[in-house]
């Protein structure tokens, strides 16, 4: 295989779940033929009709059987023990192509794989996914981490290769590096999801409506301003040292919602840290910030 222009694969895709229907379209997109899948769920069914039409729903170890390239697109828990139990039914042979998606997993957990003469590859597409079509033309130019075992400098290339092929970036990701990365990751996507529905949620319970139509400049003007300037796009009371206003803001919070005055609390002291750094946020201000926020409980 070259790292140039990979050699069509034959590829199997274990599971139809968001991920694994999305990357096993988009590697049919670009000439590779997918062989079979694996779902049981209704919703794994589904996406493989929608997106995979035509390929046959098997077991995962006669999906490793069949295929060339296996990628095993299922969740993090789910990985270890699935690799140990294909492997020990006799699922690989020498030659394959293993790539796994779990972003909090490096390229060791493969190793029972590697004992039988795959190549293994850890690639985690930096996107968050619907399991929808719009999915595989988001895949262009996005960011996909590559992992593959230090001394294997083939693997890295192979991996390099694919996202190529994709249309996406390759980043190289150490092994040891995969914890904090998927971690920092995690935290900006995920709790960015629950910030935007907390603050949705807060003003349809003051009764204002249509609240996503309303918030979606202001949140994507902040998270492009974040981008470009960092720290020196923040704004608000707390970056301010308005503490007459953080009070007022957590008085209504603690009526409505105690446990998301909490989750406020908590911010805003990150807030208040990072305004401080920026330069935004003398000490003092800052201090009496973090008083109020202890005092208003």
């Amino acid at each position: 295989m070259s790292a140039g222009r990979p050699a069509r694969l034959a590829v199997g895709v274990v599971s139809a779940g968001r991920v694994g229907a999305v990357l096993g379209a988009a590697l049919s997109g670009i000439g590779h033929r997918v062989v079979a899948t694996s779902g049981v769920s209704r919703a794994s069914v589904h996406r493989a009709e929608s997106l995979l039409p035509g390929v046959p729903l098997l077991t995962p170890d006669e999906v490793v059987q069949r295929a060339d390239l296996v990628v095993l697109a299922v969740p993090d828990d789910v990985l270890p023990g699935m690799v140990r139990g294909l492997a020990a039914a006799g699922a690989f042979r020498p030659g394959q192509i293993l790539v796994h998606t779990a972003g909090a997993h490096g390229v060791s957990v493969l190793d029972p794989a590697v004992e039988h003469g795959v190549l293994a590859l850890a690639l985690h597409p930096v996107l968050t996914f619907t399991g929808r079509p719009e999915d595989v033309q988001r895949l262009t130019g996005a960011t996909i981490s590559v992992t593959a075992h230090p001394d294997d400098e083939a693997a890295w290339s192979v991996g390099e290769a694919l996202v190529l092929e994709l249309g996406a970036e390759p980043v190289r990701v150490p092994e040891q590096a995969r914890p904090l990365y998927h971690a920092a990751l995690a935290h900006g996507a995920n709790h960015l999801v629950t910030l935007v529905n907390d603050c949705a949620e807060l003003l349809d319970r003051a009764g204002i409506r249509p609240a996503n139509r309303m918030i979606a400049p202001l949140l994507s003007a902040a998270l492009d301003n974040a981008l470009r300037h960092g720290d020196r796009a923040l704004t608000g009371p707390v970056a301010r040292g308005d503490v007459a206003t953080v009070r007022t803001h957590l008085a209504e919070l603690d009526r409505v919602d105690p446990e998301l005055a909490d989750t406020y609390r908590t911010l805003a002291r990150r807030t208040a840290h990072r305004a401080v750094a920026g330069g935004l946020l003398p000490d003092h201000a800052a201090a009496e910030v973090r008083a109020t926020l202890e005092d208003s409980r």
